[in-house]
């Protein structure tokens, strides 16, 4: 707990365009690692568009760990398929939360991060002051598949007691 600063919250918000991995469609699912940590969204039955909307939550002590997004197909009788991966990395979003900001008109655009060979990212990305909190929309970019893109959105949770910013 003395190394933690604080909880990222991931939501999950859809898959677009994924991969079909069964005969017609696939069942995805989003499994999401930071470290040793690993949190997975629900399995959404035969759907290549699937809209998720699951929060996920990390605990973070190192902000310079990458977050890694891997997306499955669900079988039952044999392994899961692999429909892609992403990573992004929170530094940016952690820089923008130590401003504490505070009071700032609703919708403000605080930073903004350019998709580049280092992230990948599918369009610019923004960092938001929205309804008292700093949140980040981001549409990541499939590696190692035909087509994907997953949407997520990131929100800071301060934990009483921890190290914090």
């Amino acid at each position: 707990m003395e190394n933690l600063l604080g909880l990222l919250r991931i939501h999950v918000t859809r898959g677009i365009d994924l991969a079909i991995r069964d005969i017609r469609s696939s069942d995805p699912y989003v499994v999401v690692k930071m470290g040793k940590q690993k949190v997975k969204t629900r399995v959404i039955k035969q759907n290549i568009n699937p809209e998720w909307n699951d929060d996920l939550t990390l605990s973070v002590a190192d902000p310079n760990l990458p977050v890694l997004i891997k997306v499955y197909d669900k079988d039952t009788f044999s392994l899961d398929d692999k429909m892609g991966d992403a990573e992004f990395d929170i530094r940016q979003f952690i820089e923008v939360v130590r401003m504490q900001l505070d009071n700032l008109p609703n919708g403000t655009i605080i930073s903004k991060v350019q998709p580049s060979r280092e992230n990948c990212l599918a369009e610019e990305s923004c960092i938001v002051w929205a309804n008292g909190k700093v949140i980040q929309n981001m549409f990541l970019r499939l590696r190692h598949v035909e087509s994907g893109e997953v949407e997520l959105r990131l929100e800071w949770i301060d934990v009483p007691g921890s190290r914090g910013m």
